[in-house]
């Protein structure tokens, strides 16, 4: 599987590839990121990446398809516990300064 059949299996997208550009700016910006909350040197790869950062990429670029704002108005949201978060945990690097 690829990290865009996999997205859209995330977000239910069937039989259609007209957001197939947006999806994969979305993984992009997904890997960045998840490459930067665990103090990575090297970016890290969807393709390459353990089963629990492939399921964070996900995540992140779902979250960042259905929510293109930088900013929501009148909804209210909670963190899920075993999210993210936790997916990632294992693969941080701790800095203290």
């Amino acid at each position: 599987m690829t990290a865009l059949t996999d997205l859209k299996a995330q977000l239910n997208i069937v039989d259609d590839d007209a957001d197939d550009g947006l999806l994969n700016r979305k993984i992009a910006a997904a890997e960045a990121s998840v490459s930067a909350d665990i103090g990575a040197e090297t970016p890290v790869s969807y393709a390459d990446a353990p089963a629990d950062l492939q399921e964070a990429i996900l995540m992140k670029a779902a979250h960042l398809y259905e929510n293109r704002e930088a900013v929501l108005v009148g909804i209210s949201a909670n963190e899920l516990p075993m999210g993210y978060a936790d997916l990632i945990a294992p693969h941080r690097k701790w800095v203290f300064r």
